[in-house]
């Protein structure tokens, strides 16, 4: 079997989320999302682990050459040794710069930049109509899913929407993510292969395409 890495990329409410699970399901390789990641690693109480937790405890973000011990840490990982999809990192071009240190100091060659595109206008929209199940962690829609359930994914009727999911605070996270993001993507294209999709069309669809182009 090939080794699969898979980047992924877009603006909040681009579906890098759905996208995934799915793709991590289908080439059963972990689905390695920052949040996941520092959790993890403060759960197994390790050296870095208590880095990260004090931190986190007195308010701060994690610092990129934090960041990067524990993404080399697990990415270091039996089960990554058939790929992974990583979620959420990198962010920056200097974050980006750090991640191929990492993965070249690994051996884990041709990873791919997967970038889902969608118009500002379809962002705002889902994302001022995001709803999360509290029971599941499904994440649904007020158009597809009333606000009092329940959830078509497990029945529940504990569906909330975050507190940052409100029009003016939605336009400030695109405007931060447009600023960030475009010299990472310039950056990227130079290094490796960027597969560029629309995600306004169906999930499954998209999966699919994003599969094919992999191979």
């Amino acid at each position: 079997m090939s080794r699969r890495i898979c980047i992924l990329m877009g603006a909040p409410g681009s579906g890098k989320g759905t996208q995934a699970k799915r793709l991590s399901k289908i080439w059963s390789v972990p689905h390695i999302s920052t949040g996941d990641m520092l959790r993890a690693e403060i759960a197994k109480v390790s050296p870095v682990g208590q880095k990260v937790k004090a931190v986190m405890d007195s308010g701060q973000l994690i610092g990129d050459q934090l960041m990067t011990e524990v993404l080399r840490e697990r990415l270091s990982q039996p089960d990554t040794q058939n790929g992974f999809v990583l979620d959420g990192y990198p962010r920056t071009v200097a974050q980006g710069d750090l991640l191929m240190e990492i993965l070249g100091s690994l051996s884990m060659t041709q990873p791919k930049v997967v970038l889902l595109e969608l118009e500002e206008e379809q962002l705002v929209k889902r994302l001022t109509g995001r709803l999360t199940c509290q029971d599941c962690g499904a994440i649904l829609h007020r158009d597809l899913t009333p606000s009092e359930g329940p959830c078509p994914q497990c029945g529940g009727k504990n569906l909330i929407a975050r507190d940052d999911d409100d029009e003016e605070t939605v336009v400030k996270r695109l405007k931060v993510y447009e600023t960030e993001t475009a010299p990472l993507i310039q950056y990227f294209e130079g290094q490796v292969e960027m597969l560029r999709f629309k995600a306004n069309q169906a999930v499954e669809a998209l999966t699919d395409q994003i599969v094919a182009a992999f191979g």
